[in-house]
């Protein structure tokens, strides 16, 4: 099977003759990635000084992870949504370096980039402010929020000409223990627009993909419902990988490291090892619904090499075990 089959039988429960990775290079990695260049999703990184995005949101980071935070926000109160810069998913410019087609000559699984239905409001809101949104302002929050969704649609149609096999934005949506909003006015406000963008990346032929960390437990169901094929959580042990098995197991596909603040930043290897299995016994199927991943940012979160090591080789190894390759 090529990269791009065991990938998707893995998602459709179709019996993949290997463990799919998403790993370091020195250790197969079966997905490559297409995106708009610039991407209105992008978030500045890697500097210590402030630079702005798109939406005029400006980012600092301390230099130590990938990512920083907003510091400014373009969107302080609703008087000023006239002047808030919205980005243009269809401008030519995003999609000029793929004017002469995409190529996927190793057969890997192609994953479309989209945008954020959650952190870019709070990107553009402020966090207390879109908390607060939810009850003062639903109706000018939903309009932010449908925005958001229309332009994923948009960027979906643009996509399908180059036929990728799945579609992927980030959310956040837990805190350590719970939800950061209710579940009831995430299902209210949250998830018709989730099922906007999960019917279009459907029809397009595209398969759906959410990175979401922190406990998320109380929306997991509906975003199954809404129409989500991945889940990719670098968390698990604070919501319980026992009761992920219970409750998920061969309803959703798991995409994950070892836990990334837990095992693996502070186990020994053998315990790194022994988290590998686990993950495959409670998270996977006979058929598929599980592809072990590597954490991209390992300095940022305390991840030693020897632990990647580790984990990778661990993998690869279960694989082999499991079904012989």
């Amino acid at each position: 099977m090529t990269s791009r089959e065991i990938v998707k039988r893995t998602i459709l429960f179709q019996n993949p003759e290997r463990l799919a990775r998403s790993f370091p290079e020195k250790y197969g990695n079966d997905f490559d990635g297409i995106g708009m260049s610039p991407s209105p999703d992008y978030r500045p990184s890697g500097t210590n000084a402030a630079s702005t995005d798109e939406w005029g949101a400006v980012w600092e980071n301390i230099g130590i992870s990938k990512l920083g935070e907003v510091k400014e926000f373009p969107l302080p109160s609703w008087d000023d949504w006239g002047k808030l810069k919205i980005p243009d998913v269809n401008e030519e410019r995003r999609w000029a370096h793929l004017k002469n087609g995409f190529k996927n000559p190793d057969e890997k699984f192609i994953m479309a980039q989209g945008l954020s239905l959650y952190e870019r409001v709070h990107f553009i809101r402020g966090l207390e402010n879109t908390w607060l949104d939810i009850y003062e302002n639903p109706e000018k929050l939903e309009n932010l929020i449908e925005l958001l969704a229309e332009m994923n649609v948009q960027a979906i149609e643009k996509y399908k000409q180059y036929k990728p096999d799945g579609y992927m934005f980030c959310d956040d949506w837990g805190l350590q223990n719970k939800l950061m909003i209710s579940p009831e006015k995430w299902r209210e406000l949250w998830k018709p627009r989730y099922a906007k963008v999960y019917k279009a990346a459907h029809e397009a032929g595209m398969l759906t993909f959410l990175h979401s960390c922190g406990y998320i437990t109380d929306i997991l169901d509906d975003l199954i419902e809404a129409g989500l094929d991945v889940i990719q959580m670098d968390q698990q042990e604070n919501m319980g990988l026992e009761e992920l098995g219970k409750r998920f197991k061969g309803r959703i596909t798991f995409w994950c490291p070892v836990d990334i603040q837990n095992t693996m930043c502070r186990g020994p290897i053998s315990d790194i090892k022994h988290y590998c299995r686990k993950l495959i016994e409670n998270l996977a199927d006979e058929n598929g619904g599980f592809i072990p991943k590597w954490y991209g940012d390992p300095v940022g979160a305390g991840h030693s090499q020897e632990a990647i090591d580790a984990m990778c080789s661990e993998f690869i190894r279960l694989s082999r075990e499991i079904y012989g390759n």
